[in-house]
């Protein structure tokens, strides 16, 4: 047990370069949020729900994040900063990074009855500050949720989400094979003369000149189609 708290130390410092020790870890917000919800998640599996929610509001009153106790966690997850809040039937893997003000929300079922409501967010994923993940999709392994991000749709593995309804942007291969990337940014890319962009832009510009490039394909096709005259006059 002393081998696993370690482990899970190491792998929050690996992603947050502010503590100088472990025992800095260890008053984490988050940290404490996660201890709180082990306990009131094996004591929701025990049908104990009373005594799942007091451990649960407590563990909000202390640390201002609300993780219902019947969400599904898996390993080292981290919570950074706080003020997040997690519903009944969310599910998250292993390697999750949640940065402040975020809330896997669930949907409103209109028969009154519970169910899949939630979002299941898979391994190595990162979620930024303010995002709102809305009903019960999937977002895949190593996607990435940008700030202020709202997602109400399947997020594709290694997609990055942005804006208001997100849209997925594609993310380079050696971007995505990178072990973590804070706030779930997007990459920077490098135009033709090696001057870094942003990647929105540059995909933006790429797409203007393919159409372009259509456009003047279409033209060409257009003419050498078109019926030649005859080089004799009445």
């Amino acid at each position: 047990m002393f081998a696993r708290l370690i482990g899970y130390l190491d792998s929050v410092r690996s992603r947050d370069p502010s503590p100088h020790s472990r025992a800095e870890i260890l008053i984490y917000p988050g940290v404490w949020a996660l201890g709180f919800h082990r306990v009131a998640h094996w004591l929701y599996n025990a049908k104990l729900y009373f005594l799942a929610r007091v451990v649960n509001h407590t563990g909000r009153f202390l640390t201002a994040i609300d993780i219902h106790p019947g969400a599904k966690i898996g390993k080292n997850f981290f919570i950074d900063h706080g003020f997040t809040v997690i519903g009944e039937t969310a599910e998250i893997g292993d390697n999750v990074t949640i940065y402040q003000c975020v809330t896997l929300g669930g949907t409103n079922p209109a028969n009154g009855k519970g169910g899949k409501r939630h979002p299941t967010i898979l391994d190595n994923v990162i979620i930024g500050s303010g995002a709102q993940i809305i009903g019960p999709i999937t977002v895949g392994n190593r996607a990435r949720i940008g700030a202020n991000a709202v997602v109400m749709e399947d997020v594709a593995d290694g997609a990055t989400m942005v804006g208001f309804k997100a849209r997925s942007t594609l993310v380079p291969a050696e971007e995505w094979m990178k072990e973590f990337i804070p706030y779930g940014t997007m990459p920077d890319c490098e135009d033709a003369e090696g001057n870094r962009v942003d990647c929105i832009e540059k995909l933006e510009s790429e797409l203007k000149e393919l159409r372009a490039e259509m456009t003047a394909l279409k033209i060409a096709a257009g003419e050498s189609n078109s019926p030649k005259r005859s080089g004799t006059d009445d």
